[in-house]
């Protein structure tokens, strides 16, 4: 049970780090480059991750890895 809380954690923090990603990117290029992105086009990329994020849970609850981390190994 300890196994899945540390996989969903890493998973949260590599979650974190990817949204400040894609968020950064998305700042740089409407705000410094001044190419506008319309906001159907950024919400479907915040639904591309939310889709990435309930897969990755999921294959943690189905006992899966993700990135080498698996409740397998670490039992």
């Amino acid at each position: 049970m300890i196994g899945m809380a540390i996989s969903i954690l890493w998973m949260l923090l590599g979650l974190v780090v990817l949204c400040a990603v894609i968020w950064f990117v998305l700042y740089v290029v409407q705000q410094v480059l001044g190419i506008a992105i319309p906001a159907r086009m950024v919400q479907t990329i915040w639904l591309i991750v939310l889709i990435l994020v309930v897969i990755a849970i999921l294959t943690i609850l189905a006992g899966g890895s993700i990135g080498g981390m698996s409740m397998h190994s670490l039992r």
